[in-house]
């Protein structure tokens, strides 16, 4: 390991597990509730999991507590292979998921809030493993990295490191100078959205369980739902599907941006160039949607899952475009409709919105509309240069000049993307894919969207893929959730030498 402090990486590495532990002891009493038997695995798998990380953290006592970049990019991947390994082990000890492949996927799909699932009756698993599943969501959404970094102040060992592994997207804001601060004020604003949305859909007609799971759902942008066809399942309740949409669009938002509204700063949110494209792009391309589903839509194709029109087929049509392209974009993941029966031109568009993704120092995933912003700018000015080989022109993002380094850092993140992307599509069709399911495997598992198209279409799940083709879609949920250079850089050589 050369010259890492490993000792500092194994503490973490325990921390993280004690937490996810406790985790899991917080959703023993819902298993209690429903008097299920299941309610003994989650608890001995808390047990199991808290002793784990006492071990790692009582016998690995630094004689340094500094953190460098090479330590921080081993923690947080390690950590979140931590969460995996040890959150899969309520399925495993419930028997709610036996199969160690099937529990290890729905549980990185979790924490990675991806949503995708191998459950095929998802209505008939304990009410306590639906609660632990939601809430894996929960924990990986703002990153329990960042949960940690407000506590590891306490033990002596400092977390700006940490947190740059954890957001490494272009945007540095901080809500406060203090990383501490920034990660408990961050904590504040999920929390409390959470519980806002919590009672909303509570008081739009949802059980009082449904509506926890749904919102820790959403603010992750996770899309595990309680229900077999999602969101679907409330078509007859769409004031419960608007609530979800409106938070959808803030656990897509800069959580910064949100900071500032929530303190009555509007025009901040406004002046931002991604939340203007967000916003906009998002109410235009719905808007698209809306008119394919209203008068081009194929005659011989279902509009929805189960479509009761409760305000007539234009509102019907408009909730459900607005809901679908707002779902894809912040890569929830929810389910209104399945938007691959309504029109082929319907469905090429949302394919290309599998690579969009939502704002940077959000909870969503994919490739963030701030860097497709930079990107298009900077090919913009290659025009110009063309013209005027002398001039310096620099990217302007917020009206300020983009470094030159952001913007290659931009372009290569984008550039191994899609190669990722393309290689990975390839890699599943040599796993028993057909190639449009391929295409939408690696591109739904990479930018942690959920439903995709060809057998892992809204309707669909993941269950039917080989056990090779599911370790390697698990694969793409870490690298994707951690934005890529955060896991590849581990696997190149110069890491691992001296300084």
């Amino acid at each position: 390991m050369g010259n890492l402090n490993t000792k500092v990486i194994f503490r973490f590495l325990g921390i993280t597990a004690i937490l996810n532990g406790l985790f899991m002891f917080i959703t023993f009493p819902f298993s209690v509730y429903h008097q299920e038997t299941a309610k003994w695995g989650i608890l001995n798998a808390g047990f199991v999991t808290v002793t784990i990380g006492l071990l790692l953290f009582f016998f690995n006592k630094p004689t340094s507590t500094n953190i460098q970049k090479k330590e921080g990019y081993l923690i947080v991947t390690l950590g979140w292979l931590t969460l995996s390994i040890t959150g899969m082990l309520p399925y495993l000890f419930s028997g709610a998921i036996s199969n160690i492949t099937n529990a290890f996927f729905e549980t990185i799909s979790g924490y990675s809030t991806t949503g995708s699932s191998i459950l095929t009756d998802i209505e008939a698993m304990p009410k306590g493993i639906l609660f632990w599943r939601s809430a894996t969501h929960w924990i990986g959404g703002m990153g329990i990295i960042v949960l940690t970094i407000a506590i590891l102040p306490l033990l002596g060992i400092g977390g700006m490191q940490l947190f740059m592994a954890e957001a490494p997207g272009p945007s540095a804001d901080k809500l406060h100078p203090r990383i501490t601060d920034t990660a408990k004020r961050l904590y504040l604003i999920y929390v409390t959205l959470t519980l806002a949305q919590f009672f909303l859909l509570k008081i739009a007609g949802m059980t009082w369980f449904d509506a926890i799971n749904h919102a820790m759902a959403t603010m992750s942008t996770g899309g595990f739902s309680t229900k077999n066809s999602s969101v679907a399942f409330y078509n007859h309740l769409p004031f419960v599907q608007y609530i979800i949409i409106f938070f959808m669009l803030i656990a897509g938002t800069n959580f910064v941006l949100t900071y500032f509204a929530l303190k009555g700063k509007i025009q901040k949110v406004f002046q931002s160039e991604e939340f203007k494209y967000y916003l906009f792009g998002i109410i235009g391309i719905a808007s698209l949607i809306t008119v394919i589903i209203v008068h081009f839509q194929d005659s011989n194709l279902q509009t929805t899952i189960a479509h009761p029109m409760v305000f007539g087929k234009e509102e019907s049509a408009i909730r459900h475009a607005l809901f679908m392209v707002t779902s894809v974009v912040t890569t929830t993941g929810f389910v209104s409709a399945d938007f691959t029966m309504w029109n082929f031109f319907a469905t090429g568009i949302f394919f290309a919105l599998f690579f969009t993704g939502g704002s940077a120092g959000s909870t969503s995933g994919g490739v963030k509309v701030v860097r497709h912003i930079v990107m298009l700018k900077n090919s913009f000015l290659e025009f110009k240069k063309a013209l005027h080989p002398n001039a310096i022109i620099p990217v302007r993002y917020d009206k300020k000049a983009v470094h030159q380094n952001i913007v290659f850092n931009i372009i290569s993140f984008f550039i191994i993307y899609m190669l990722i992307f393309i290689i990975s599509s390839v890699i599943l069709t040599l796993f028993g894919l057909d190639f449009l399911s391929a295409l939408g495997a690696a591109s739904s598992s990479l930018g942690n969207i959920g439903p995709a198209i060809g057998s892992v279409s809204p309707v669909d799940n993941f269950n039917h893929l080989t056990t090779a083709a599911k370790w390697f879609c698990s694969f793409l949920m870490l690298i994707g959730r951690l934005e890529l250079f955060t896991v590849l850089i581990l696997f190149s050589p110069f890491f691992w030498r001296k300084n």
